[in-house]
């Protein structure tokens, strides 16, 4: 597809040809800069980060200052994401907003954002997304009340936890709709990629994606690796200054958002070690990383963590592309092949 700006890749979601949009370059950040940015807050480490991939022209940084300090205002906890020291290990918080999901931290955000967007374009958006518990919840309450955007939310029947139902299903707001799907979350999620797949739809009825398929999404969940590794360098009985030691994150995965959000953290710059993912029974991701099978199984195998519940993992594909060296005819191969057998074998 040809180049998008930032906002154009916002409000555009899933690209017109069924793909993922990816940043055409990503920013490569220097020790100088982290030595600046190791003391920030979170909202103005957010900001920094951000402006790399989001040109002045588009958003000012006093404008997108102003965009992230309002989302991050709805978080129960000063620090936004607070890192906790359990025995050996660090535990990041991710549960302090307004939901209780790690999602929150982008949704607040992206709400704000559309809105930001829409205002200044006099557009309007419908914005639908599949969720496998926690993404609707926090979707709907990043945008509830928003202007010109609608949303409507897909769930799977009888796999999301009674609290996630309740947090979609009790708001009461005129532009929030939630749907009950019979079947999986992938049976919710492949709905909306064929609403986004026909392109005349999507744009008759401006279509916006919520999912993390939206880039901004991503972009949002990278500060917190940033933020987590500079908490750990505060705790650590050495300063570091020269960024030397790497921290590793075990990450719970499902649809591959979060754990990508660390992966771009590691090709910016940051010193991370492994990314660790970390699956149920539906452990496709864990096949591919141990055999290269990435075979989808016959079956979703319902859980206690319906987040996870999840076959098809919509942001593996970005990963792809740069195990494809950055090559997207090759993707292309890939991903076809992966929707005609249920099966893609890499060694």
């Amino acid at each position: 597809i040809l180049p998008l700006s930032f906002e154009d890749a916002v409000l555009t979601g899933l690209a017109d040809d069924g793909g993922l949009i990816v940043p055409e370059q990503v920013p490569t950040v220097t020790r100088e800069e982290m030595m600046k940015w190791r003391h920030l807050s979170f909202v103005d480490l957010s900001v920094e980060i951000m402006t790399k991939y989001i040109p002045d022209a588009e958003i000012p940084k006093s404008d997108l200052h102003d965009l992230v300090s309002r989302s991050m205002s709805s978080f129960s906890h000063p620090s936004i994401t607070p890192l906790v020291r359990v025995g050996g290990v660090y535990v990041l918080e991710l549960f302090h907003g307004p939901t209780f999901a790690f999602k929150d931290v982008a949704l607040q955000f992206l709400g704000n954002l559309f809105e930001h967007i829409l205002k200044k374009r006099n557009e309007h958006i419908n914005v639908v997304g599949a969720t496998s518990g926690d993404t609707g919840s926090a979707a709907i309450y990043g945008l509830r009340g928003k202007e010109n955007v609608r949303v409507f939310i897909l769930f799977p029947k009888d796999r999301v936890s009674p609290i996630q139902e309740l947090q979609m299903t009790s708001v009461h707001d005129e532009n929030v709709h939630c749907l009950k799907v019979r079947g999986s979350f992938d049976d919710a999620q492949s709905i909306v990629k064929s609403l986004f797949a026909d392109l005349e739809f999507k744009r008759s009825h401006h279509l916006a994606a919520i999912n993390s398929i939206n880039w901004a999404r991503i972009l949002s969940q990278i500060v917190y690796y940033f933020y987590a590794y500079f908490r750990v360098m505060d705790s650590s009985s050495s300063h570091n200054d020269d960024f030397s030691q790497r921290v590793s994150f075990s990450v719970p995965t499902g649809n591959f958002g979060d754990i990508l959000a660390g992966h771009y953290a590691k090709r910016m710059g940051l010193p991370v070690g492994d990314l660790i993912v970390a699956t149920n029974q539906n452990d496709i991701l864990h096949r591919f990383f141990e055999q290269g099978l990435y075979h989808k199984s016959d079956e979703v195998i319902a859980t206690c963590s319906p987040s996870m519940d999840i076959q098809v993992a919509s942001n593996f594909e970005r990963f792809l592309f740069y195990l494809a060296d950055d090559t997207p005819a090759t993707l292309l191969q890939w991903m076809d092949e992966f929707t005609r057998t249920g099966k893609l074998t890499h060694s």
